[in-house]
């Protein structure tokens, strides 16, 4: 039996275009989406659009890293970012605005940003189909497609107000191209006292770049300049099932062994919070 085309997807097919094509649009099609051409895509009974063709992107979580990420952030432990990213995203966007979160994972930021424009629409990409399945069921308003952020994007040229990058790569070329003249870029990544607790105790945990920030300036300066950079630092208590689950939800899952994180003594009671959030305006 076809999947039928979830509401938030229909909504968002004038954004979409075809990721062989390049040009022509995708129209639903007995359960998938289709361009005129007659390359087909289907439409995954979550509700994601399955996009991504070829070579699949292997860098996306599993699906143990996409439940641990669920579990914790609906802790609301990360709630302040959540609020940093929704306020800087909605400054400025139109009430009908469009809003792409890049490396969406389960679509928990997107979701922050749609609840606070209540007119807007997301779609939020990811290469993980475990986190696809959340993603597309994290709004009403928002929908989901896998795609691979180093790659051009399967949307429109200057068809999006928003673009949301939270903990995620980056294509600053391709961000640039698909946002509307007066879009804004959000970025979040973390500092380096991000996690440092956890990470002094794990030494598998995937560091953090000290030239991180020198890179980010280099690779987005061409494309945006800086409107506002706000931080966003506090310490938050820990509980063991957070803690595995922290480290199960990010890279350094793939490092580390749950069962090596079994000593009582290893995992901290309480972490730093670290990172910076900017809003760009494209050039």
């Amino acid at each position: 039996m076809p999947v039928s085309l979830p509401p938030a997807l229909e909504r968002s097919l004038d954004l979409l275009r075809c990721p062989t094509c390049r040009t022509r649009r995708l129209h639903p099609d007995r359960g998938a989406l289709r361009c005129s051409a007659g390359h087909t895509f289907d439409i995954a009974r979550h509700g994601y659009a399955a996009l991504l063709t070829g070579t699949r992107a292997t860098s996306g979580d599993d699906a143990a890293m996409a439940q641990a990420r669920d579990r914790f952030l609906t802790t609301g432990t990360y709630a302040p970012i959540r609020e940093v990213v929704a306020r800087l995203a909605a400054d400025s966007a139109p009430e009908q605005a469009t809003v792409v979160d890049v490396g969406c994972g389960t679509g928990h930021y997107l979701a922050g940003v749609l609840d606070q424009l209540p007119g807007a629409r997301g779609l939020g990409l990811d290469t993980s189909v475990r986190a696809l399945r959340s993603a597309a069921r994290a709004h009403a308003r928002a929908a989901a497609a896998a795609w691979d952020v180093f790659r051009p994007f399967p949307l429109a040229d200057g068809v999006v107000d928003v673009v949301l990058d939270v903990f995620a790569p980056r294509n600053p070329a391709e961000f640039r191209r698909v946002l509307r003249p007066a879009g804004r870029l959000v970025v979040v990544r973390p500092t380096g006292r991000h996690l440092a607790e956890l990470r002094g105790r794990v030494p598998a945990m995937v560091t953090i770049d000290p030239a991180k920030e020198q890179r980010l300036h280099r690779a987005l300066d061409p494309f945006f300049g800086a409107a506002v950079t706000e931080q966003v630092e506090y310490v938050m208590p820990l509980a063991e099932r957070e803690a595995l689950d922290l480290v199960g939800m990010t890279p350094s899952a793939r490092h580390v062994r749950r069962a090596d994180l079994a000593d009582d003594d290893l995992l901290p009671d309480r972490v730093t919070v670290s990172v910076l959030a900017t809003a760009y305006q494209a050039r």
